[in-house]
């Protein structure tokens, strides 16, 4: 095999791969092995024809799809460790040469590593981070670990009051007709939720249990359902029962329960502690992301359309990912909230600049202050990974490869490129961060997948070394002609 590469505007480039004539043949030979038991050729027992007799009857380029799409997905990742090209986008195959006893040539357009030139990277402003911890902020805390611990007790001396789970019927209807999805039997609901259409569990607020009453509600804009989007309609209810959640008192005896502490002092101490941790590791990431952010600023790079089409299709794939954590498919999120895959990509797209952004300026600052990663800290990382994954180190390094292991003292440059930034930061002001009392428990179900720098751009890279390219469309074509 051998590869030319030719460059193109906006960090493009055009890779020629030749591979020899005998090599395009084994492959044919290979595909004719793989498929002959699938052909009947009259006068041979199914798959005993030999090849020159199928090519005879169906063409001879019968076989010349498959093998070219086999040669491609195994010459491709070759051509691009030898051309020694940075590439960072997934390519686009186009056959230029298919002829029995003659060289096989293919081209593969790709996006290369854009230029990076820093500006002020030293000494950018980042804004304080405030880290006091509030008795407010402590009680919140307390407060949540006091419903976690709650019990439910069965109301029926009172009307419906907020926070009450109540066991609804209910049956809704537009200009009087009813539609569907609007009915429910025994349905579970906590008023204050918001989990239903925004002003329905209010109303419910004074409802007697057995008596049914009227909810009024316009369904949003952007509702999900085009048919009931913006259309006013009733909900006939009615309450069947109500429970109420009651909170543990806050004493010594709770404590114990929930800490391992014997009083409440000594576990508001622990709590404070917890949430001061959490602030400071908040502090940290939005300290680092405000120096990145203003290496940004400062710095040029033209990103190839490729590249960021690359990175947007890879946080789609993350994002279908935890979809399936919670045991939805891409499909039926497609369904439920009415848009594409192309929509969704569209939407990704500032995230997928963001990342690539981050990862660029990471790389270009670390190469500025010439970081070296020692292979104490590689064998550092590895005792962390093998006790992550209960295995012995050795173990872990073997199955990681030097490809990986590359990857992985990459990722510990810019984790470095990252801590530098911020050390040499000058801190302005004071912002207060985000209140730390709420654990984030919820994070797996966001829909919009966060920026992750450590790693994003580089599974970007990988991703378009090592997905298969696609089959191309003269290739496809010639199948037609068949």
């Amino acid at each position: 095999m051998s590869v030319s590469v030719e460059k193109l505007e906006k960090s493009m480039a055009k890779l020629t791969i030749e591979v020899a004539s005998e090599n395009f043949d084994k492959a044919i030979d290979k595909v004719y092995n793989k498929q002959k038991g699938k052909i009947q050729i009259p006068g041979f027992r199914k798959g005993k024809a030999p090849r020159h007799m199928i090519e005879r009857m169906y063409g001879k380029e019968i076989f010349f799809e498959d093998a070219a799409n086999d040669i491609i997905n195994e010459e491709y990742p070759k051509a691009v460790e030898e051309c020694g090209e940075d590439v960072v986008s997934n390519p686009d195959i186009d056959v230029t040469q298919l002829e029995a006893g003659k060289p096989f040539i293919f081209t593969a357009t790709v996006a290369l590593k854009p230029e990076v030139k820093l500006g002020k990277y030293k000494g950018v402003e980042v804004e304080k981070m405030d880290l006091e911890v509030s008795d407010e902020e402590v009680d919140a805390e307390i407060d949540q670990e006091r419903n976690r611990n709650a019990r439910t007790i069965e109301v029926t001396d009172r009307k419906v009051e907020n926070n009450d789970i109540v066991t609804l019927d209910f049956e809704g209807f537009v200009d009087g007709t009813p539609f569907e999805g609007g009915k429910g039997t025994d349905y579970p609901l906590t008023i204050g939720s918001g989990s239903f259409i925004p002003g329905f569990e209010e109303q419910l607020i004074g409802f007697e249990i057995g008596k049914e009453g009227d909810v009024n509600v316009t369904f949003p804009e952007d509702y999900h359902s085009e048919d009931l989007a913006g259309k006013a309609a009733t909900f006939k209810c009615t309450v069947k029962g109500i429970k109420t959640r009651e909170l543990p008192e806050l004493n010594d005896e709770f404590a114990s329960d929930v800490s391992d502490f014997e009083t409440v002092a000594e576990y508001k101490e622990d709590v404070k502690k917890k949430i001061a941790e959490r602030k400071e590791a908040q502090a940290k990431a939005e300290r680092e992301d405000s120096a990145v952010k203003a290496v940004i600023e400062d710095a040029e790079m033209e990103l190839p359309e490729k590249m960021v089409e690359t990175q947007q299709r890879q946080i789609v794939n993350e994002f279908a990912q935890r979809l399936q954590y919670q045991g939805m498919n891409m499909q039926q999120y497609m369904q439920y909230t009415g848009n594409t895959v192309e929509q969704l990509m569209e939407q990704v797209k500032p995230q997928a600049i963001e990342r690539i952004q981050s990862r660029l300026v990471l790389e270009a600052v670390a190469a500025a202050e010439k970081f070296e990663i020692a292979e104490d800290e590689i064998k550092e990382e590895l005792e962390k990974m093998a006790k992550q994954y209960n295995m012995e180190v050795e173990k872990v390094q073997e199955l990681m490869g030097d490809r990986e292991i590359k990857s992985l003292k990459d990722d510990l440059l810019v984790q470095k490129a990252a801590k530098f930034l911020v050390d040499n930061a000058k801190e302005v002001g004071t912002k207060k961060t985000k209140k730390a009392a709420a654990k984030k428990s919820d994070d797996a179900a966001e829909e919009k997948p966060k920026r992750t720098r450590k790693t994003a751009a580089k599974k970007s890279d990988d991703a378009a070394a090592e997905e298969k390219p696609k089959r191309t469309r003269k290739t496809a074509a010639k199948k037609e002609e068949e």
